[in-house]
This record gives structure tokens, C-alpha cells and sequence, in this order.
């Protein structure tokens, strides 16, 4: 039974913990390295205590109709902000932090209560009154913070984390413009990338308890924004030709490029932002409105070019052009050449050019050094999260140098390959930890006696699939690799136009006849079929969906211009996944896996949850599990995939897929596993709790309704973190080598923690992977489960280097993302007879005849829920 802790809360006393780390860190090593990681020490007195006060804001007089409005964070902060600089001493700003919602922290006493505030949200707008209500909720005491951090105490104080959090972000919040989690400078870390549109390096940064104490971990990334310009130097740069002595031809354009972009106004002074909804249907000097006289008797007709004249002393200078008509419950007309875009409008990644997208790609992808300079900038920056004097007056202290830690690199493992000759021959990996298949092969090749090609390219005019060259090259490849391909069934040419929405069940029939016609000339089932494109299409996921779920065929798409190039390396990674996704096995370990070495039957598992984007507030989020079929190889999956409620990260089914799996598991090696390592993907240290409490037991729980009792290894792996590892001797760049492990000094202080970077990176800076011990029945040590994880990474089925990702976590997110597709087929491409289920379609054994609409749209079919249909 592992060192599991059960929470000292008499509510939660069957609730467990994390596993403590069961030895000082690993020792296993070909050698060190020195690296310094962008974690920043943080100092704080435990004497301290921060003041946490409860905040509710609301208009003084509600609205006439209907409910109040919410209240936008802007606002708040403005209200927040009068009430403090009217009253310092009372409420001094400089020692409280506010997270523009509900919560201000303090490090002084406030006053509580109700106090009215009077806020204009422009220079010359009427005021509006705000009740501001606060309350005192709790005292932290950071004694309790000290005591986590030398393992007297065992429940994270959560609550004292997110409150120094605010703390530190309050500085970058006044002073940078704040995009999601990343705060971006208005002056500096900007590159220009054309047409109106910058690239901004945006800081990100969180509060770590660590083995060395609290820990600052700072990074960035980079998103495209619109340049803070005038909207005319904006149009001017941004639309190719644009001119605004012929602004006709270009109208559409403008109100496409503006829609929705806030903008201020420069002929009065205001802080007000105001969003443009159009452009006003007549020029701007034929524009008139009514206003009222002095003595609000009469009304008369007024130009709205007298009316800046006489209002605001302004000369229209361009009266032939439209002006921007502004979100307002009244008209509001603002002529162009008087409005700003505001900075911080982020431009779609989506929308940008291709030479745009490159260079904010080769932006995002930054040397390891630069990167590091970069952070180390942003450390040192006056506007930054160590700026100011916010964290100071709450006695916090920041170190502005990265902390050294000795990586130690783990050895590769060695692998086994097909040799020329039929038998089996050992390889060793280069520098890189890569390998070559020149004149080798894979383990096992499964013969390929019925296949077909459809083209989908044959009739675009500039980049058609030379069928008569590719064809014959794709054969020889793959029977160098040990695997024998016959001549296809057939080919047959086809449209690119298929894959519109409006074509869904013409692409159906068609694949359907292919089915048939494969059946017919080989009396068998039709292994796999090669799709030819001429482009990526948004409609591949109308093939995937139609295949996987309907018809039952397995497919390797490929794009002509990559086609007819022949390339060796190109042709061999085809053959490579036509390969696993028949069951065949590409690349095994010479040796068995660590500590499991010897045993009977071991299974990995991995999970993911895949969700909807961001401003989606109505699709599933998609839960998939993967489980290894083969011992000792441990190198096959089967998948399983679930739609589930929108935005739940907890996996509802968990239990049910898993014995899905190890019954399937049973039936193909005439034995269950006894021992099962489970890799969870996705989750945050935040819902640790939640994957330990309600899903191993849920898994736990499955298994024993059929009386098995596998010991249990639950580990989760983070890729979204912000830990960094850099080479620390100033003569080395690049990146860290493959295999570099790190286990003191910035992990947990008591908890079974390490970062692996498993892969040579040879773009951008390498990031780690964070693995994170949950439970552990098997009493891994450190250095048996890093190295165990480690040589898993070599047995990725697709290429010939290890992953970033342990492969059970990387294929759960393969399979979870096909899901999304399939569930985005479903919904923008079905007729009613397309989701009907065809004659051709069996339903898959891991779902019941009785199951939901919802679950079918992912109800894979028979004859591909046991393979790797996915890679």
C-alpha cells in the first residue's frame, strides 16, 4: 500500500493524498549537467498575515427594466480605484491587491462596510453611483505556508497561495495589458510583423511551493495583436491598395478589418473605449442629427462637421469617407482620423498570412538562449511582477536570478529492429537519441494484400498524385521495411470538392461503393485505403468521421505535392503508420522495461480529455482512454473515446473504459494484467483531489465488480507548465540533452515529483515533461520510474526518436482530439440520413445497443475500436 495521506478534515477522512517521494531523488546517471531553471526564489516573513476581504460591487440605483448588468472588470477596477485614492488613508493602494472580481488582499486592516462611490466613465459623462461592499473573510497566516514548505504540514494551503498570486499580479495588472494569464508590455518585447500587426511577448508566472521553498516560475509566450495606431495608418498598412481617395472599392474590406475593435477618441479627453459596429451608410460631411437648443425647446438639424467645429474646435479634414459608427444605446458617429485602436487587441493567429503566421511561429520558437535573455528581462523590467513596491509592502521578496540545479542524463535505451535478412538486430541511437532505417526494418510487418488508393487530387491542374510513380515507390519502401505490400485492388479518382459540408453523403456513398467494390474483387475485408489530397482540408474530419465510425475502414491520407516528391524518409514514415494501425510493430526495446522486467503481464494506461475552444459554451468535452495489448513489447493500444458533459475534466466513464480494455486485453493474451500503470493527462495540481478521490476510485470500483485486483501505479503528466530548464555553462547552447532528469530543488518538498525532457529539441527550447506520483502500489523508486518512462518514450509508433510525451498520454490525446473531430463532423456536416446508422456500420462492443445519440456520434466501429486506427 503506498504512502498515501489521509486529509486530517474529520469530512475527508477517507479521502487520500499524494504519495510522499519515497527516497532523495534518483541517482541513475551517465552524467551531470548544471542548469539553471526560471524559478525565482521568493522570501517571506511567516510573522506575516494577509487580510483576505470579500467584494460586492452593484449599481446604487438598479435599472428601470430588467435585470443589472454585469459589471466589466474595467469598471470595477475604476471603482476600486476612486474609493482607495479618495480615501488613502483608510484604503491605501499601494498594500492591497485586487483580482477585479470578488477578492482584494491586504496587508493592512480595512475598513468594512457599504460605501457609495461615484464613478464617470468619461470626462464628460454624467456619474453613476456604486454601492462597494467588503467584508472580512479570513486572516492568512503564512506560518502555515512555512510549515507546508518543511513538510509539518501535509494540506496545501491553497488559499494562501492564490491570495500571494493576486499579490504578485497586482504590479503587471496596473501597469501591462493583461490577455488571459499573460501580461504584455505596452513598450517593450514587441516585434513587428506587417500589415498593421505586432507580435507581443507576454509574461506568465505562478507560485510554486518547492524543495528550496516558495518559487517564482516565470516564462512567456507570444500572441499577435493589432499595433496601437490610428485607425486611418492602420487601414493604411493593413489593406493592400488601400487608398482613401477611392474608399469605395475598399469599404468591405474596412468594415471587416474593424468590426468589433475598440478604439479611443482623440478630439476630447476621455479614457473611454468605445467598439465599432460599422461604418455609417453616408459620407461624413452628408451626416446631420437633431439636437435640442439651449433652452430645450426646439430642435434643428445639425451637420456633424459644424457640430466638431463648433463643439470641440476641429476641422474634419477627410469629409468624402464614411465614419466609424460606435456601440451606444444612441447614435454615436465618430469620424475616422479622430479614433486610435487600443492596445491589447489580440489579431486571430487564424487570420494572419502565411509569411505573418511564419515569422510569429519562428518568434514563439526562440533559441534556448534567447529565450532564457528574454526571461531573464522581463525579471529585471520596472513594469513587471517584481516592479513596484506592491510586493514589498506585503513583505514578499523576489531573487532575480534563476535558480542552479545539477540534471542528471538518463542513458537510451537500446532497441531492436528488423535486419535485412529477416531476423532481429540490435541498434544503438545516435547523439540525438534518433535512429535511421537504412537498411533496416521494423519488427513486424504486417502483410498488406487488399488496399486501394482514392485520389482526391486527380483533378486539381496544379498538383495531381503521379499515381504511376508514387504508387510503385511506396511499395519498394515498405517491403525494405520488412513489410509486404501487394499492388492495390484498385485506384480510383475522385474530387477535393467531397469534402464541402454539402457533400457529406456523397462522400459517404463513395466510400461505402469503395467498400463494396474492395469486397468484391478480393472477397475480403479491405485492409486499409490510401486518400490522396491535394491540400489540407477542414473535410478531413468528415473522411475520418464517415471511416471510423460508419463504414469501418481504416486510412493513411497523404497530400500529392509531399506525394510526388518520393522523398525516402517520407515514404518510410507511410509505411511506419500504415504499419501500427494494422497491428504490426515498428520499433521495440532490446531489453524488457524496467522493474516490470520480470513480470507476468503488466498494462499502461493513459487518459485525456479533450475540450471545446474557448468562446464554445455548448459542445462535450471528449474523455479518452488508451491500454497497452502486448507484453513485453507494451507497444500496441486499443482506444476508447466518450463525449461527456461540456468542460468537465473529470473523466465520467474512467472505471467502464478501463475494464473495457482489460477485458479486451484478457481475451487477446488468455490472462488480465496483474499489474497496471495509469498515466493521466491534462489536469492541474488543483484537481489532483479529484483524479485521486473520484476517478482511481471509480477505476477501482469497475474492477472489483469482476473480482480483479491489479496493483495500481496513477502518475500525472503535465506538459502545461511553465518551467524551463537551461544549460548554465555560458560555452553550451541548445538545448538540454535527451534524458535529462531533474528531481531537487524545484519539485515538491515532500510529494513524488520530477521533470524528464525526453526528446532532442531541435527547435525553439525544449520543455520538459512534469511527472507527479499520485498513488503508487508497486514502490517505484525514482530512479526505476524515470527510466521506465524514459525508454517508453523510444516505442512511439510514428517516428524514429523518442517523444516529449510518454506515449500512452501522447496517443490518449491522439484519440481525444479525433473524437472532437468527429463530434464537429456531426455537427456541421450531417443530414439526417448520414447519422442515420448504414447497412454497412456494426456497432462497437464498448457501447450499448441503448446508448445515446451523443455517444454514437463517437461509437467507433467494430472493426477498428481494437487497433490503432489513430497514429
Amino acid at each position: 500500500m503506498p504512502k498515501g495521506l489521509a486529509s486530517s478534515s474529520s469530512d475527508n477522512a477517507n479521502r487520500v493524498s499524494p504519495v510522499q517521494r519515497p527516497d532523495t531523488g534518483g541517482k541513475l546517471a551517465v552524467r551531470t549537467s548544471r542548469l539553471l531553471v526560471n524559478h525565482f526564489p521568493v522570501k517571506f516573513s511567516p510573522k506575516s498575515i494577509i487580510r483576505h476581504y470579500d467584494v460586492d460591487i452593484k449599481q446604487e440605483v438598479p435599472p428601470k427594466h430588467g435585470r443589472p448588468g454585469k459589471i466589466s472588470k474595467s469598471i470595477l477596477t475604476m471603482i476600486r480605484d476612486k474609493l482607495f485614492t479618495d480615501d488613502p488613508s483608510r484604503f491605501p493602494l499601494g498594500k492591497t491587491a485586487y483580482d477585479r472580481e470578488k477578492n482584494i488582499f491586504s496587508a493592512v486592516p480595512l475598513p468594512t462596510g457599504t460605501f457609495r462611490v461615484e464613478v464617470s466613465e468619461a470626462e464628460d459623462a454624467r456619474p453613476r453611483s456604486y454601492l462597494f461592499t467588503i467584508k472580512l473573510v479570513n486572516e492568512l497566516q503564512l506560518r502555515k505556508l512555512k510549515d507546508y514548505l518543511d513538510g509539518t504540514l501535509r494540506s496545501v494551503p491553497r488559499d494562501i497561495l492564490q491570495g500571494m498570486d493576486v499579490v504578485v499580479k497586482e504590479h503587471p495588472a496596473r501597469t501591462m495589458i493583461s490577455v488571459g494569464r499573460g501580461f504584455h508590455s505596452v513598450r517593450a518585447h514587441q516585434d513587428y510583423l506587417g500589415y498593421g500587426i505586432i507580435a507581443s511577448k507576454g509574461c506568465q508566472h505562478s507560485l510554486k511551493p518547492t524543495s528550496q521553498g516558495l518559487a517564482l516560475c516565470l516564462d512567456y509566450s507570444v500572441l499577435s495583436f493589432h499595433e496601437p495606431v490610428s485607425v486611418i495608418d492602420f487601414l493604411t498598412k493593413h489593406i493592400s491598395g488601400f487608398n482613401l481617395n477611392d474608399f469605395r472599392r475598399c469599404r468591405r474590406d474596412v468594415e471587416i478589418a474593424l468590426k468589433g475593435l475598440k478604439v479611443r477618441v482623440t478630439h476630447r479627453v476621455t479614457k473611454q473605449k468605445y467598439v465599432i459596429v460599422g461604418l455609417t451608410r453616408d459620407d461624413t460631411q452628408d451626416i446631420t442629427f437633431s439636437q435640442e437648443d439651449p433652452d430645450g425647446k426646439a430642435s434643428q438639424n445639425v451637420r456633424l462637421v459644424d457640430y466638431f467645429r463648433q463643439k470641440y474646435g476641429r476641422d474634419i479634414v477627410h469629409q468624402d469617407i464614411p465614419c466609424l459608427e460606435m456601440k451606444s444605446n444612441m447614435r454615436n458617429y465618430v469620424p475616422m482620423e479622430y479614433c486610435v485602436l487600443v492596445e491589447g487587441q489580440v489579431f486571430p493567429k487564424e487570420h494572419l498570412q502565411r509569411d505573418e503566421a511564419q515569422m510569429l511561429k519562428d518568434i514563439s520558437l526562440a533559441k534556448a538562449e534567447d529565450r532564457q535573455k528574454t526571461i531573464c528581462s522581463m525579471v529585471r523590467d520596472g513594469d513587471g511582477p517584481f516592479g513596484g513596491e506592491i510586493i514589498r509592502n506585503f513583505g514578499m521578496e523576489v531573487s532575480v536570478d534563476m535558480t542552479p540545479v545539477v540534471g542528471r542524463v538518463i542513458g537510451p535505451p537500446e532497441l531492436k529492429l528488423g535486419a535485412p535478412n529477416g531476423r532481429m538486430m540490435k541498434v544503438p541511437v545516435d547523439q540525438k537519441c534518433q535512429w535511421n532505417l537504412v537498411g533496416k526494418g521494423v519488427v513486424e510487418g504486417k502483410p498488406i494484400e487488399r488496399w486501394a488508393v482514392l485520389d482526391f487530387s486527380s483533378d486539381d491542374y496544379q498538383c495531381p498524385l503521379n499515381a504511376d510513380l508514387f504508387i510503385p515507390k511506396l511499395i519498394a519502401r515498405c517491403l525494405k521495411l520488412g513489410i509486404r505490400m501487394e499492388e492495390p485492388l484498385f485506384y480510383e479518382p475522385t474530387s477535393m470538392r467531397l469534402f464541402s459540408n454539402s457533400n457529406v453523403d456523397r462522400l459517404r456513398e463513395l466510400l461505402e461503393r469503395v467498400n463494396d467494390r474492395a469486397r468484391k474483387i478480393s472477397r475480403g475485408q479491405l485492409q486499409f485505403l490510401l486518400c490522396v489530397m491535394s491540400k489540407k482540408d477542414p473535410g478531413y474530419k468528415y473522411l475520418k468521421w464517415i471511416c471510423e465510425t460508419k463504414v469501418g475502414i481504416v486510412t493513411q491520407c497523404c497530400l500529392s505535392r509531399s506525394a510526388n516528391k518520393v522523398n525516402d524518409q517520407y515514404l518510410a514514415n507511410i509505411g511506419l503508420k500504415i504499419n501500427a494501425k494494422l497491428g504490426g510493430s515498428n520499433a521495440e526495446l532490446s531489453d524488457r522495461l524496467p522493474y516490470f522486467g520480470d513480470e507476468n503481464h503488466v498494462m499502461f494506461i493513459g487518459a485525456d480529455v479533450n475540450h471545446p475552444a474557448a468562446r464554445n459554451t455548448t459542445s462535450p468535452s471528449i474523455a479518452a482512454v488508451v491500454g497497452t495489448t502486448n507484453w513485453p513489447a507494451a507497444n500496441r493500444y486499443a482506444a476508447r473515446v466518450r463525449p461527456q458533459d461540456h468542460r468537465c475534466e473529470k473523466i465520467l466513464n474512467f472505471g467502464d473504459m478501463c475494464l473495457e480494455l482489460v477485458e479486451f486485453y484478457s481475451r487477446l493474451n488468455k490472462a488480465k494484467p496483474e499489474k497496471i500503470v495509469i498515466f493521466r493527462d491534462g489536469v492541474s495540481e488543483g484537481q489532483f483531489d479529484m483524479v485521486l478521490n473520484d476517478e482511481l476510485m471509480d477505476i477501482k470500483r469497475a474492477f472489483k465488480s469482476i473480482m480483479y485486483t491489479p496493483t495500481i501505479t496513477l502518475i500525472v503528466a503535465q506538459k502545461r507548465h511553465q518551467t524551463r530548464l537551461f544549460l548554465e555553462d555560458g560555452r553550451r547552447i541548445g538545448n538540454v540533452s535527451p534524458g535529462t532528469v531533474v528531481d531537487t530543488k524545484i519539485v515538491h518538498p515532500f510529494e513524488y515529483d520530477f521533470y524528464l525532457c525526453s526528446h532532442y529539441g531541435s527547435l525553439g527550447t525544449s520543455k520538459p515533461t512534469h511527472y507527479h506520483v499520485l498513488w503508487d502500489e508497486h514502490g517505484l523508486s525514482s530512479d526505476q520510474l524515470q527510466k521506465l518512462i524514459y525508454n517508453m518514450c523510444f516505442t512511439f509508433a510514428r517516428c524514429t526518436k523518442p517523444v516529449s510525451l510518454v506515449p500512452p498520454v501522447y496517443y490518449a490525446d491522439l484519440v481525444a482530439y479525433r473524437g472532437r473531430l468527429y463530434h464537429e463532423a456531426v455537427m456541421e456536416g450531417q443530414s439526417p440520413s448520414s447519422v442515420s446508422s448504414s447497412s454497412s456500420s456494426r456497432t462497437s462492443s464498448s457501447l450499448s445497443v441503448g446508448a445515446s445519440l451523443e455517444e454514437r456520434f463517437c461509437m467507433l466501429h467494430a472493426d477498428l475500436e481494437n487497433i490503432m486506427y489513430f497514429v
